[in-house]
């Protein structure tokens, strides 16, 4: 029998409360074609991440980047996330809005933007929220996105509360008639600790999700796709991106933003994302190399997590539940994630 290591006796309460929680949640609602029984994952071989269109794996980073990279990536945009999407020129509506605020025992410097992402009068618009220490210069940041609102995630009364449209979850309060309101400040400050992070000397910004792409399958005619002269309706090409790269697009955006900052520093900015903007951060960053580095955490099926292993989540459950998420053509691979010429 291999020999573990010993589970830290602070460790137990919650291991033990993991262990109890885990049975439940994946019998009462993980549907039941997932697998979490992991003597049922069965052997998988993985396709070589290093390889070229010739199949013969890079020998130097030369290679990789002249000649597997970009196979790499072509596979990627085929298969999953659809075609990368251009960049448009991007403006601020009006003026920043910068104000100094008390975060209890930390200030610090709110900055509040609206963009416009694209030089006609209707071109799409996102509102981005960055807080910064104060007077601290070359401040590295995080960018993530966020799924309900720049206000749900901080308790701060002076950020701007959307406009659009946003899901209702019974677990959240305050989003009426998939609009948001006051009485929904602050209820996913815990995944934005503003305070603590500037603290350490870094800054954190945030945007909507929905402001690029409603997070619904039918969000596709009000996305910022339409804007890029991108299909919204139909049959659509099977390379043709859908929510995550929208996403991806937009925290770009705001990358070109931010990086005009003299408070920011440029080579130093973080995409980060959780569960489906967790695949976004991972997308972003293949996309955009001026990201310093990428954070994804919980990411599951389409994003870190192997396809080819017979374990959670599955590409035939995440695309039926979610097919506005990525390009048609992953749907194609349900039931035969070992044909995926990537993974």
């Amino acid at each position: 029998m291999p020999s573990h290591p010993a589970v830290p006796a602070g460790l137990l309460p919650a291991l033990v409360l993991v262990m109890a929680v885990l049975p439940w949640a994946f019998a009462n609602s993980a549907p039941p074609e997932t697998n979490y029984d992991e003597s049922l994952a069965g052997a998988f071989v993985l396709p070589d991440v290093l390889a070229g269109p010739d199949e013969v794996p890079a020998g130097s980073k030369a290679e990789w980047e002249e000649t597997s990279r970009p196979h790499q990536f072509e596979m990627l945009e085929n298969f999953v996330y659809g075609r990368r999407l251009p960049a448009v020129p991007v403006a601020v509506v009006g003026e920043v809005e910068r104000a100094e605020v008390d975060l209890g025992s930390t200030k610090g410097l709110r900055l509040q933007a609206r963009l416009r992402l694209g030089t006609a009068a209707d071109a799409p618009t996102t509102d981005v929220l960055l807080y910064l220490p104060k007077a601290v210069k070359k401040v590295p940041v995080f960018l993530k996105l966020n799924f309900r609102g720049n206000q749900a995630e901080t308790e701060d009364p002076g950020v701007w509360l959307p406009t659009g449209w946003i899901p209702a979850d019974a677990r959240f309060e305050g989003i009426v008639n998939n609009r948001a309101t006051d009485a929904s400040r602050g209820a996913l400050q815990r995944r934005f600790p503003v305070a603590a992070m500037l603290g350490r000397g870094y800054g954190m910004a945030t945007a909507y999700c929905g402001d690029f792409f409603p997070d619904r399958p039918d969000g596709r005619p009000q996305s910022v796709l339409a804007s890029l002269g991108r299909p919204v309706a139909g049959e659509l090409p099977k390379n043709e991106p859908g929510a995550i790269g929208a996403w991806a697009w937009g925290l770009s955006r705001i990358l070109d933003w931010l990086v005009t900052l003299p408070e920011v520093d440029a080579a130093k900015v973080i995409v980060v994302g959780h569960s489906r903007l967790g695949k976004t951060a991972l997308w972003a960053g293949a996309c955009d190399r001026r990201f310093a580095m990428v954070v994804s955490n919980d990411s599951g099926c389409g994003g870190a997590a192997l396809s080819r292993r017979n374990f959670g989540e599955t590409i035939g459950v995440i695309t039926n539940r979610f097919p506005h998420w990525f390009c048609p053509m992953l749907s194609a691979y349900a039931g035969r994630a070992i044909e995926l010429p990537c993974d």
